[in-house]
């Protein structure tokens, strides 16, 4: 007889870390896992190892930007402490309805923190490559070489070029504007 199912809902507290390891639909705080969202309570084990505990919705399932999972995300509105972002795909699988992520500031470049301005980062309408940081409220991470900005416009709107790990530059007036430029790996590039 298969053991009954469980449902939880975002927020609930599952098990602590000593008995399982987090997987997708859940968080972790204070030593314990909670689940992030309403749906079916699943522990997978594999090899005797500590089971990977998850939650998944029994209705059509939404693809979720996962810890690690490099999402494709379009700046909303920046300030001094962050960027708001919309992601819109999960690896190259485009999302149904885009969700709200967070560039923080001391998450944009691996070194040199402190010297960090997110206006010389990141501009509202900017095409971002970004990595899942932690999955509670879609915090991410652009302190990758490979992670960045990959498409901006200038002021007079057309599509800017990048010209070093800072800097694009406007084909058509030549103007120059900061940005934290991703190096696009070659398997991302369509010919």
């Amino acid at each position: 007889m298969a053991p009954p199912v469980r449902y939880c809902i975002p927020g609930e507290r599952l098990c602590n870390l000593e008995e399982g390891s987090p997987g997708s639909g859940t968080y972790t705080r204070h030593g314990y896992i909670f689940s992030s969202l309403a749906g079916c309570l699943t522990k997978t084990s594999e090899n005797g190892a500590l089971p990977v505990v998850s939650v998944m919705r029994e209705t059509e399932s939404q693809l979720l930007p996962d810890v690690g999972a490099v999402v494709t995300c379009k700046v909303s509105s920046i300030n001094s402490r962050f960027a708001k972002v919309h992601i819109l795909y999960v690896g190259s699988t485009p999302l149904k309805n885009a969700f709200r992520g967070t560039i923080r500031k001391e998450d944009i470049r691996a070194t040199e923190k402190d010297k960090v301005e997110i206006y010389k980062s990141f501009r509202p309408g900017d095409i971002v490559l970004a990595k899942g940081d932690a999955q509670s409220n879609y915090l991410l991470t652009t302190a990758e070489n490979e992670l960045g900005v990959v498409v901006a416009h200038s002021e007079s709107g057309v599509q800017m070029v990048p010209i070093s790990w800072c800097e694009m530059q406007c084909p058509k007036t030549h103007t120059k504007e900061f940005r934290k430029v991703a190096r696009v790996q070659p398997e991302f590039l369509q010919t």
